[in-house]
């Protein structure tokens, strides 16, 4: 896309994980995980890219690659807490475009970069977009580690869910277990661009109980009213690196 507004990257980069700890300093295929995912976004045409950590050791490995890399407290709850940090300290404001992309991604497609800052771009008042793709398989509606999203005639988010939304009264009722040819069920997919502005006032937000009870953070955003445009794109990206077993099979991808 050559009509792109400006933004910029931020990769969060946190040290912990629960099911792989260190996962993003993992080798794969010569380079660590992160380093993928930083070369990667610097091939999607933003003003800058920065790696965002909270510890010494992913700090060096970045310095090492010749990354721009900044240092965040340690006790953020998630990723967007840590690009409000970076865009601070950077002093972004306004209506400047930060997009989060996560650091254990390193195939993601720069097309869908462009698609979720261009559904930003394409709605004034939104401050936020993500994107969604169409689900295609009837057991993914039913499952809660599937979020979905519906959205409203504009394209914003009405509300995201682990709950099969939208119900099908009649079809599900009768126990039903396919999917109506208009059906218009999606998939989030966990990729967020923000203004500048809303990064700047997310201290501030409390959790809402919708984010209590269904552990997403986005639900947060709605809570508060915050317009939401959401992008459909036509798949899933390919998946990023959770498990040990993740990294495994990207290497066998790669030909390692």
């Amino acid at each position: 896309m050559t009509d792109l507004p400006e933004f910029h990257i931020v990769v969060p980069a946190r040290y912990a994980s629960s099911r792989f700890p260190q996962k993003l300093l993992a080798d794969l295929n010569g380079k660590p995980v992160v380093q993928w995912v930083y070369e990667l976004a610097l091939t999607a045409g933003a003003q800058s890219v920065t790696i965002a950590t909270d510890h010494q050791a992913i700090y060096d490995a970045a310095k090492g690659f010749g990354a721009t890399v900044v240092m965040t407290r340690d006790d953020h709850e998630n990723g967007t807490e840590r690009l409000a940090e970076v865009a601070a300290s950077k002093g972004w404001f306004g209506d400047e475009i930060i997009v989060n992309v996560q650091g254990d991604e390193p195939l993601l497609p720069i097309e869908l970069i462009h698609q979720a800052v261009a559904a930003l771009a394409s709605d004034p008042d939104a401050q936020m977009s993500t994107l969604a793709c169409p689900i295609q398989r009837s057991v993914d509606i039913f499952n809660p580690n599937v979020v979905k999203v519906v959205r409203d005639e504009k394209g914003r988010a009405l509300y995201f869910s682990r709950a099969t939304i939208p119900w099908d009264r009649d079809g599900f009722a009768n126990g039903a277990q396919t999917i109506a040819a208009d059906y218009p069920a999606y998939r989030h997919i966990g990729l967020y661009v923000y203004r500048a502005q809303l990064l700047a006032r997310y201290a501030s937000m409390p959790m809402s109980p919708l984010e209590k009870w269904e552990k997403l953070e986005q639900l947060r955003f709605l809570h508060q009213g915050v317009p939401v445009q959401v992008g459909i794109a036509a798949g899933m990206p390919p998946h990023g690196v959770d498990t040990p077993e993740d990294l495994d099979a990207l290497r066998r991808h790669l030909g390692a």
